[in-house]
This record gives C-alpha cells, sequence and structure tokens, in this order.
C-alpha cells in the first residue's frame, strides 16, 4: 500500500464558541488526487490550512509528509505548494519578476534556471513579460500554480483553485495536474465543480464541519442509497408540481425538457411517479444518479452550524 501524505484524525477548530471543523479524519495516499468537497462555510479552507502548517489545532492530530501537525509546522511548509481562493501574487509585476520573487522567498539555488524551467513547463515563456494584473483569470491560475510547484514541493493543497476560470482553461489545469500526479506528486483539492470531482482518485465530503462520506465517485455515489427516474413528454409543467408536493420525491431539477427526480426511497418514490404520469402525456424512465444529486442530498441533510 502506498505511503500516507497526508495522515489527520480528529481535526477540531474552534472559532470563538462556534466549531468550524468537527472531528475530520482524512487520508491522502502519495500521488493520489483527492477531492475536497462541501458547500461554502463548510470548513475546507479552515482543514486545508490546518493540514499545511497555517492554522493550529484545537484538537485532533495527525502527520503530513512525515510531520507532526501540532510540532512541526515549518518542516510541513517547506514541502508544501498552498494555492488560495484569491489570486495572492502582484499585479503590477510580470509573470516573470513574480517568479524571481517566490525564488528568492525560497531561497532556492540557481533561481534563475529554476524560472526559466517553470515558464516552459507551463507554457508561460512567451507571456513572461507580461503584467499579472492584465492577465486573464486562466492566466492568473497558470501563474499561481508555477509559484505553487517551483520550490518541488511533494504535496499541493489547492483551494478552489479553478473559480471564475472557462472550461478550457480548466480542462488544462486538470490535465497539469494530472500529470504532476503521475509524477510522484499527491493533490488536494477543494472544488464545487463536479466534473472536477469526477477527475480525482477519491473524494470526501465535508457539511458544515463534519465529514460525511469519502471514497471513489462512484462509491460515494452507491452509498447515498438513491433512486433517479428522467421524467419527459408535453405535460412536464403538470406533472413537475405534482412530484414537488408528493411523499418521497427528494429533488427535482429540470433539465431541458425533462425532469431529473431522485430520491431515497425507492418505493414511495416509484409510487410518486406512477401518480404524477397517471392520465399525463409523460414517460418515466429510470437514470443514472449524479454526484450533484448526492451533494445537494447531504447539503440538504446536514446541520448548518451557523444557524
Amino acid at each position: 500500500m502506498a505511503e500516507n501524505v497526508i495522515d489527520v484524525r480528529n481535526l477540531t477548530k474552534r472559532f470563538g464558541s462556534r466549531v468550524v471543523v468537527d472531528d475530520v479524519s482524512i487520508r491522502v495516499r502519495r500521488g493520489e488526487i483527492v477531492g475536497f468537497l462541501g458547500p461554502n462555510g463548510s470548513g475546507k479552507t479552515t482543514t486545508i490550512r490546518m493540514m499545511c502548517g497555517l492554522l493550529h489545532l484545537d484538537g485532533g492530530s495527525g502527520e503530513v509528509l512525515g510531520h507532526d501537525l501540532a510540532t512541526e509546522s515549518r518542516q510541513i511548509k517547506d514541502q508544501v505548494g498552498y494555492m488560495t481562493q484569491k489570486f495572492s501574487l502582484y499585479e503590477d509585476l510580470t509573470i516573470e519578476e513574480n517568479l524571481d520573487l517566490v525564488a528568492g522567498l525560497y531561497r532556492l539555488r540557481e533561481p534563475g534556471r529554476v524560472v526559466r524551467e517553470t515558464l516552459d513547463g507551463l507554457g508561460l515563456t512567451s507571456r513572461r513579460r507580461q503584467l499579472a494584473g492584465k492577465l486573464s483569470g486562466g492566466w492568473k491560475q497558470r501563474l499561481a500554480l508555477a509559484a505553487c510547484i517551483m520550490h518541488g514541493p511533494q504535496l499541493l493543497l489547492l483551494d478552489e483553485p479553478t473559480a471564475g476560470v472557462d472550461p478550457k482553461a480548466r480542462r488544462e489545469f486538470w490535465d497539469e495536474i494530472h500529470r504532476l500526479a503521475a509524477g510522484g506528486m499527491t493533490v488536494l483539492v477543494s472544488t464545487h465543480y463536479m466534473d472536477e470531482a469526477e477527475r480525482c482518485h477519491r473524494i470526501s465530503y465535508i457539511a458544515y464541519g463534519k465529514l460525511i462520506a469519502e471514497g471513489t465517485v462512484a462509491e460515494v455515489i452507491a452509498s447515498a442509497g438513491l433512486t433517479t427516474y428522467v421524467v419527459a413528454g408535453p405535460d412536464l409543467g403538470a406533472a413537475d408540481a405534482a412530484l414537488r408536493a408528493a411523499r418521497g420525491v427528494d429533488q427535482v431539477a429540470a433539465f431541458g425538457a425533462s425532469l431529473h427526480v431522485v430520491g431515497a426511497d425507492a418505493e414511495s418514490l416509484r409510487a410518486a411517479l406512477d401518480a404524477a404520469a397517471a392520465g399525463r402525456d409523460v414517460t418515466v424512465r429510470p437514470s443514472e444518479t449524479s454526484l450533484e444529486d448526492v451533494f445537494i442530498r447531504y447539503m440538504g441533510s446536514a446541520e448548518d452550524n451557523v444557524a
């Protein structure tokens, strides 16, 4: 079995009387890409900051890259690349100047060579004299990733790195992440995009401070125990209204000219669908439950720790 790069147990963090991370345990093996999912305010960023040594623990223990979270945070920081939600480099410096600055902060040997190789590796050489503030979201993201990896970290912690980035740039970013993982780098990435979560080797779902589910995408979907149908036809509006009022129906979502209907009680859901279809010009067929269905199910059943 591959070595655990992240092995944290029962992590807890409080701000005042509010518990924002509550007894969270996560393991990530070397070379894995693990998606960290959860609604806004669920504790993802706080958990990531504890794991890279930026926040002290109020409870729990663990090791990151073999170093103790409580006593060896400096050693962890030296070997981790952390990409924040907000672009945090200098917008009035060029791409190359930003990387020169980061190389100096890390006191890298042969900084000029490392900067040139980083520019080449991420396709930034032709834009190296462009001001960071003038870059599009996708190029800013690429520059931020370059700054995270130029010191050769063993672990990347990425906090919603592709928010506001177009689909082509997101796909290119994920191709780069898989290339880095194939070379032995370990990645923990928080995201709200279900297609990105599906590109991870495993996922962990956190809701309002508590870890709810973890495993491969297929395992998480199966463990949710949801049943899904698609309803289509000319009388869709009437069927929609009937289903939303019916017992056993947990979710109804319009997808083009059809309805995506989900429930946890398969028998009650089927009865509701039969009643909604009776006397109406609609068809009902089984469908696969999506990760988004599971995400919404967990959000609805979790207790908001702010409320």
